[in-house]
Order: C-alpha cells, then structure tokens, then sequence
C-alpha cells in the first residue's frame, strides 16, 4: 500500500533540528523528499553517512546555490515539486534567488513551507535563538519546575519538534489540500514560538480566569497536586500516578491502603502538602516493580517512570511495535493509518548521492549534468 503523501515531491533545503524533523514526518507518509545539501569544498570520493533516522525516508543532491546555474537548478526542480521547505533566517533564501516569490513564479501552485524561531516577522526575527529561548518567551518554562525551584528546561521537545516541526508539517499538509483545490501556492510561516504558544493556548485561558496560579508547582498539572505527581520507590524509581476523577482517585488510595485513613479531601488545597507527604511516604516503603503489580493495568491513572532504554523494552511499547526493530531505536511512523499506513525508507548513503537520479527524473540531460558537475554547481 502506497502512503497517504504518495505522489507528493517536497524540495528540502538543508536545515538543523526541527525542519529535517517536519520533512521525515512527510517522508514516512510516503511524500518523495529530495534534501538539497550544500556542495562541501572538500575533495576526493565521499565517505558513507553513518546512518541516522533524522535523515531516513529522503534522497540527497549536492547543489551549490552560491552560482547562478546551482539556482537555476533548484528552480528547475520547482517546476515538477509540490512543497519547498526551509529553516534558514529571514532573507536568506532571498539573497540566494530561492525565496519564496522565485519559487512560487516557476510553480504557482507550490506550497513554500518557512520553519524559523521567531516566525518571519517582529522584532527578534532575524536574532539567533534555540528551542530552550522560544519556550521561555511563551511562559511556558516559567511554569514548569519545582515549587520554589527554577524553571525545567524541556529537551526540545516543545519548541523544535512539537512547536517548530509538527507545526510546519501540519501547515504544509493544510496548504497541500488547499493547493489542490484551488491550483494556487502560498507561503507556510511557522515560527517556533508561535507553535509552543499554541500548544498552550488553554493555559493561558486558564491562567486568566484564575485556574492556573504562576507560581509553580501548585497547581493541579504540574506537581501541585498530590494526586497528579511523580514519587520516588524504595528502591531509588519513580512512578507517576494521576487519578484526577473521584472514582479513580479512590481506587490510588485503596492500592496505597489509605482507604480508611483520615485525610484531607482531594480537593481541598490547603490539606495538599499533606497529602502529598503521606503518598510519599508510602510509596517510598516499596520498589517501583512492586508497585506495577499493585497498580498496573488498574484504572489508578498508576505508570512507572521509565528511562529511554527501559522505554524500549516496555511491554505495551513492544505489544504495540513501537519501535522498528526489537531493541532498537528507530520509531515506527505515526500516526498508525489503517488504509495508508507510514513506511519507514532508508537514509542516503552519503550527501549528494542521488543527484544524478534526480536530475534524470526531472528531465535533466547526460551533457547538462556533466556541464553542471564541471562548473561544480552540483556535486
């Protein structure tokens, strides 16, 4: 069975973190991602690429966008493409002849996918940043992390990927639909901060009406409530349990054997630090595996906090085929399609491997491809 993107060509330009992120979720649905690498300086045959899933599902040319015929190239390209995605700051591509008016009078039903930190437009658009700088301006930081304590940074997980990457994919799919409707292109602007602050639109409603207090860790999702935490196990684990409705709440306190033990009600704010302390207490009598028998599989709202590596060999992860191959690394693609179901592809053997396929596919001769490889604009 074909992917749901099958038939889509998507033009990537080269990029860092969250762009080859967005262009391997296209890949895996099945669109064809050629990755446009820069041309290197360095001479001699290539060495093979270790092999790497942000790379995975895409095939690679070599072109050199600082000579006219490497521009003339990736604009020939265009004509037969249906996304073209970058991440580069704003007026980078511009300067290079491959923005988005060059692009979209070549193809005027391309969709032009822009992947940047601060988003195309503002103040600190053209400034430098990272995932840890756009989740801080959001508020989003600032309310993560232990009572009394400093903000947690996330591991990028919201502003490249969710933020940034998902973002962009979501976009381009959007713009695809549309582009097919229509016959008319246009331009993708997905700022990274942008994206996180949409992942936390319902906090900042909470926020104003007054059901999200600013000082950390005392509200119900992030650690103020004893019954929606992490606690540490005899035996040095952890375990997160999250029983937020009465009925379930009800079955943590029987698993703990503080069914009959005069406490504060679950709601009750002020009883929390109490509460809080006796399941801590409790939970720190036992090891983290003793208390999956207990409540594993039970509706406590009960999972034990696993690390990556024990992450791969969960049972439901393995179960349900999470990862590609048993032990390993690589994630199957999602989401699970019943009909168009992803398909993990390999990665290019090297960067620029498949430039002359490329260029074949899109009508380019023997003799120009030789004429484009001596004057180096490809490689």
């Amino acid at each position: 069975m074909s992917g749901a993107l099958d038939g889509i060509r998507i033009i990537e330009l080269a990029g860092m973190g969250a762009l080859p992120f967005a262009s391997l979720k296209l890949a895996d649905m099945g669109a064809d991602v050629v990755r446009i690498e820069r041309v290197t300086d360095v001479p001699g045959e290539p060495e093979p690429k270790p092999h790497s899933s942000w790379d995975r599902g895409r095939r690679s040319i070599a072109v050199d966008l600082r000579q006219p015929d490497g521009v003339a190239t990736v604009l020939r390209l265009c004509e037969t493409a249906d996304v073209f995605l970058e991440s580069f700051r704003p007026g980078v591509v511009e300067r290079l002849g491959v923005g988005p008016d060059a692009v979209l009078e070549v193809r005027p039903a391309m969709v032009y996918g822009r992947l940047s930190g601060w988003g195309q437009t503002g103040p600190l658009a053209s400034a430098a940043g990272h995932s840890l700088n756009y989740e801080a301006i959001t508020g989003v930081i600032r309310a993560i992390g232990p009572r009394g304590g400093p903000p947690v940074p996330l591991l990028q997980l919201l502003g490249d990927f969710a933020g940034g990457g998902l973002s962009l994919a979501y976009g381009v799919v959007c713009a695809l639909l549309s582009a097919q409707r229509t016959g008319v292109g246009q331009v993708v602007d997905a700022g990274m901060v942008d994206g996180v602050m949409s992942l936390a639109g319902v906090f900042y409603g909470m926020s104003e009406s007054g059901m999200h207090s600013e000082e950390m860790g005392s509200n119900l999702f992030d650690g103020g409530a004893p019954f929606y935490n992490v606690y540490e196990t005899a035996d040095g684990g952890y375990v997160s349990v999250a029983p937020i409705e009465p009925h379930f709440y009800a079955l943590l306190l029987e698993g703990l054997e503080l069914a009959d033990e005069e406490l504060p009600a679950q709601w009750d704010q002020a009883g929390w630090p109490t509460l809080r302390e006796r399941f801590a207490a409790v939970f720190a009598t036992r090891s983290r595996d003793e208390w999956c028998e207990v409540f594993e599989g039970t509706d406590a709202c009960f999972a034990p906090v696993l690390t990556f590596t024990e992450a791969r060999r969960y049972p439901h992860h393995v179960e349900r085929g999470a990862f590609a191959a048993a032990g390993g690394t690589e994630l199957v693609p999602l989401p699970r399609l019943s009909e168009t179901p992803g398909e993990i592809r390999p990665s290019p053997a090297w960067p620029g491997v498949d430039t002359d396929a490329v260029l074949t596919e899109a009508g380019f001769g023997a003799d120009e491809i030789a004429a484009l490889r001596s004057a180096a604009a490809i490689a």
